[in-house]
């Protein structure tokens, strides 16, 4: 077998986030103001390992902050990143010096198909002031990034929240000269496409303040009603009389500054997002040019950095099942869930409708083609948005006669080719010699080697229990699945790696593109949709079961499992 044709290819879509601090404010200051404009970030990151046992201590106390008329700038900042990898470097400030050493708390609200998904721990970091880190992979623009901050004796001291932009992004934050008495923050960040540590000339620089009361944060629309000198740091813009803000946080449904103020603790936030640094997890001491990745931190914290309100682990998937880590990440996604019962049914079919929903919970991507009323999906059917983008975004096709079939089960083959398809993946050089590592690589039909091909060249392949025998008119299980779509967003760079034998050609794959690395349950809800997706659109009423039928070539009948 020629090892050549076989790379993962990875794109890496980061993006920064800005850091949201909270902290009481002295009554002098009982009054503040920032306005608003539009920003994402983005920075390279690494990971590192695990830290805090302790429930964190919050008061209650609340200050009323009296707040100022926003303006909004709209100006578009956006830098193009095409080809280029995105992330974000996070420096920390005090400018008087009566402060060396932070630990910075950050965690992401990642950017779903219907709103932001539950935040997610990615680490306590041990920062000296001044110092900066680089957070790489796994994010993508429009992901929120949250910033709690608390000194060295875990007294917590401010909160930030930025968004990720589609180029790499500097973010700074900068500190009152006595943070725990007077828990104000200034974020000041902007596209960095050069990484040089500076915001690009020509492009948006997001400046802002957040203040913290008890266990609440507010984004202030102005600078001018309280001392605003001690935030200037050299090299960092003057402060403006009005903040900019990112236009997601001043307009829409999840603006942050229009609020009279932001929860920084509730009671289904991660057991690491409650806990004291250095309690549960390990805190990370950030070293010069420290960089992590994103991706992996996520896939490191996932048992005690996800919401309680998810579910990961299931009664019928143990330990060492061959799919439990795709089935965890993707849990942890949101992008399908168990059933009541606390199983997932790893064995069970997969409907066309229900990989649709995974589908439109698992890609964000521009649609290729116009909608089609589907004979056999009405208006009121409970997938029928997921659908009708699915298919718009070019992952799922009609069958014969303008109908979709939604109940029917897939094989393997309509998986892989909806991937490639949707994913418009295309395979460099000989197709017959990338498909020669399956034993049963005649089965599979010309129309659809190259795409087979171009799967198997990005490591997008998973056949269990031989990684050799493709299985294409196999019904495709809950599992299968699970490990498949996993794949592909790994493809994109989006997810961390998972290590697994069943993995076409991981063992043989070249990677081409490398980037840094570190040193290093609720109670299901009871309704239809279980085990596919939360919200609405993950309702399957219950005629899954595998049987013949065509695919979305049309026409062509399952083998049986």
């Amino acid at each position: 077998m020629n090892q050549s044709y076989f790379a993962h290819i990875s794109k890496f879509v980061l993006a920064a986030t800005s850091v949201a601090i909270f902290s009481p404010i002295a009554s002098a200051y009982a009054t503040l103001g920032f306005s608003t404009t539009v920003a994402q970030i983005s920075d390279n990151s690494t990971s590192q390992q695990l830290l805090a046992d302790k429930k964190v201590e919050t008061r209650s106390r609340t200050t009323n902050i009296e707040r100022q008329t926003i303006t909004t700038e709209s100006r578009n900042s956006t830098v193009s990143a095409k080809g280029k990898k995105t992330g974000f470097s996070l420096a920390i400030w005090e400018a008087s010096g009566n402060l060396s050493e932070v630990i910075a708390r950050i965690s992401v609200k990642s950017k779903g198909s219907k709103g932001y998904l539950k935040e997610r721990f990615l680490g306590d970091y041990k920062y000296k002031i001044k110092q900066k880190a680089k957070f790489a992979k796994g994010l993508k623009a429009s992901d929120r990034i949250v910033v709690r901050l608390y000194d060295l004796e875990n007294r917590f001291i401010g909160y930030s929240e930025f968004e990720c932009l589609s180029a790499n992004t500097t973010v700074n934050l900068v500190l009152s000269a006595k943070p725990t008495q007077y828990q104000v923050v200034r974020t000041v960040y902007g596209v960095d496409a050069d990484q040089n540590g500076t915001i690009d000339a020509g492009t948006t620089t997001y400046d802002y303040f957040t203040q913290v009361s008890g266990q609440r944060v507010s984004f202030l629309s102005s600078s001018q009603t309280f001392q605003g000198s001690q935030f200037q740091v050299e090299g960092l813009s003057k402060i403006a009389g009005t903040s900019v803000y990112p236009t997601s946080f001043t307009q829409g449904e999840y603006a942050l500054v229009r609020q009279s103020f932001v929860s920084v603790f509730s009671s289904d936030l991660a057991e690491a997002l409650q806990a004291t640094p250095g309690g549960l997890v390990q805190v990370i001491e950030v070293s010069d040019n420290s960089s992590y990745d994103i991706s992996q931190m996520l896939m490191n914290y996932r048992q005690v950095g996800m919401s309680r309100a998810l579910q990961v682990g299931f009664s019928d998937v143990s330990t060492n099942y061959w799919a439990k880590d795709f089935i965890a990440e993707l849990a942890s996604m949101e992008i399908l869930e168990g059933f009541p019962d606390g199983t997932f049914r790893p064995d069970a079919p997969v409907t066309r409708a229900q990989f649709a929903a995974m589908l439109r919970k698992a890609f964000t991507k521009g649609k290729i083609r116009r909608a089609i009323a589907f004979k056999d999906v009405s208006t009121q059917y409970w997938a029928y948005n997921a659908i009708s983008e699915v298919y718009q975004m070019g992952f799922l096709n009609a069958v014969v006669g303008k109908g979709f079939n939604p109940s029917q089960s897939l094989s393997r083959l309509d998986v892989l080719v909806a991937l490639a398809r949707g994913l418009n993946y295309q395979s460099s050089g000989s197709t017959d010699t990338i498909l020669s590592v399956y034993s049963d690589a005649t089965t599979i039909r010309s129309e659809y080697r190259s795409l087979i091909a171009a799967l198997t060249q990005r490591g997008m392949v998973v056949n269990y229990p031989n990684a050799n025998l493709l299985n294409v008119e196999r019904v495709a299980t809950r599992s299968e699945v699970s490990a498949l779509l996993y794949q592909a967003l790994s493809s994109t760079g989006e997810v961390a790696n998972i290590s697994s034998q069943y993995i076409v050609g991981q063992q043989q794959v070249a990677v081409e593109e490398q980037t840094e690395t570190s040193t290093e349950g609720v109670k299901p809800r009871r309704h239809c949709n279980q085990g596919i997706g939360n919200g609405a659109e993950g309702c399957d009423p219950g005629n899954s079961s595998p049987h013949g039928g065509s695919n979305d070539e049309g026409g062509r009948t399952l083998g049986k499992k």
